[in-house]
């Protein structure tokens, strides 16, 4: 079993072997060391067995190293019983209406009478045999009991017996005795109800949806009944269905051996089974119709109960609601929707006298540009329009060539005489 990577340690072995100090105040830095050590170790311990009850008796000998037991493991247990991570079997016991342990395999069977005497006289000594629940592992196991449950075939029902969840919870809970602690867990979380019916425990778990379980109704047990039945019927329906195959195939090896006598006997037995088989098959018929029933009334409770509740919260939310009302509201709507299209209607007309004056504006701006073009243009020559000639058609005369040509642009200048004759005097200064 792997304990701790310092358990091969000598020295610091010998020291955790050792008894804690009467007075922890000495030196409370070694003392609590040590105590978180034994701690984990003990909760470790309990985990990787899967357990989650221990007792001194077994931690001397889980803990037992070259022939020596730790001297401290009482203090220890004592120190954890204070904090609340361990608690005694029967004080975890005794917290939940539990009468259904009497019926159980074992547990409780050590009386806390010594730890009470021992409690009263003032004394410090753990029994051996006292057995000790570790809290956190004990609310672990119950979760994972619950999730198993959740996510198996009996969700659909609210109540199975006891041996039903044994069944189911074998790879979670090692023995018997950690699922009723699993269980008794559940109990003081208002997650689970355990009773006993006609001598046999029943368990039921809170459903999906509920804060806390239910208590037990008459139709429960009822319905847990008619399951009980109906599974009973189906088996033994199932084994006279076997029972009268195989009187079919000793009737026909007997007929083989030429047996005949007995081989119609191997007949007549094998029509009275299923004349059995056929009466009980009847019967599970008639109970299965019954439980489709209960189930089919269920559900119209169920409707019915949502009904009323819809009726309940419509009259609620109807509760100051009136026609009147209602009316005069319409009519306030109606009239802010006739506001408010008056007001669309004036700011849509703003925006069209808007496009108007920008209209003019494009007119005076045209006329601008049309006085700022000079009063007239001088008249320019055609572009002529005859086909101008190859380099290889140049061949033509001059006097063609020189006709074909346009006419020179002329414009007469409007300059003096007496204008000239002044710029070629600042000319000549100029020089």
């Amino acid at each position: 079993m792997d304990l701790t990577p310092e358990w091969d340690d000598d020295e610091r072995m010998e020291y955790m072997f050792s008894d804690f100090k009467e007075n922890r105040d000495v030196n409370s830095t070694d003392w609590d060391s040590k105590m978180d050590f034994w701690t984990v170790l003990v909760v470790k311990n309990c985990r990787q067995r899967g357990t989650v009850c221990v007792s001194l008796q077994e931690l001397n000998k889980t803990f037992k190293r070259k022939e020596k037991s730790p001297l401290g493991l009482p203090t220890v247990i004592q120190s954890m019983a204070r904090s609340g991570k361990v608690m005694r079997e029967s004080e975890f016991a005794a917290n939940v209406d539990c009468g259904w342990l009497s019926w159980g395999v074992g547990l409780l069977l050590v009386k806390p009478l010594k730890w009470t005497f021992s409690t009263l006289l003032g004394g410090s000594r753990v029994p051996l045999e006292e057995s000790f629940v570790v809290i956190e592992l004990v609310k672990e196991k119950a979760a994972e009991l619950l999730r198993v449950y959740r996510s198996s075939e009996f969700a659909s029902s609210s109540i199975l017996s006891f041996q039903e969840l044994c069944t189911l919870s074998s790879d979670v809970c090692v023995d018997e005795s950690t699922l009723c602690m699993a269980l008794l867990q559940l109990q003081r979380d208002k997650q689970v109800t355990v009773f006993l019916h006609e001598g046999e425990k029943i368990v039921k778990f809170c459903q999906p949806g509920q804060d806390r379980v239910s208590p037990v109704s008459d139709v429960e047990i009822g319905i847990y009944q008619l399951q009980r039945s109906e599974k009973l019927l189906g088996e033994r329906v199932e084994k006279l269905g076997l029972q009268a195959d195989k009187f079919k195939e000793e009737a026909r090896m007997l007929l083989k051996e030429g047996k005949k006598s007995k081989a119609l006997r191997c007949l007549r037995g094998r029509k009275r089974v299923e004349t059995r088989a056929n009466n009980l098959f009847a019967k599970l018929e008639s109970i299965r119709a019954i439980l489709d029933r209960i189930a089919q009334s269920q559900t119209d409770k169920m409707v019915v109960q949502a009904y009323q509740a819809g009726v309940a919260a419509l009259r609620l939310s109807l509760k100051d609601v009136t026609v009147e009302r209602a009316e005069n509201l319409v009519d306030q709507i109606q009239e802010l929707c006739d506001t408010h299209d008056e007001v669309n209607q004036t700011l849509s007309s703003g925006v069209t006298g808007a496009d108007e004056d920008m209209d003019e504006l494009e007119e005076e701006l045209k006329s601008l540009l049309d006085e700022s073009k000079p009063d007239s243009i001088p008249d320019l020559p055609e572009v002529p329009t005859s086909i101008l000639q190859t380099p290889g058609e140049l061949s033509v005369t001059g006097d063609k060539l020189l006709s074909s040509l346009p006419a020179v642009p002329y414009t007469p200048v409007n300059i003096s005489t007496q204008k000239l004759d002044e710029e070629l005097n600042m000319l000549t200064l100029t020089d």
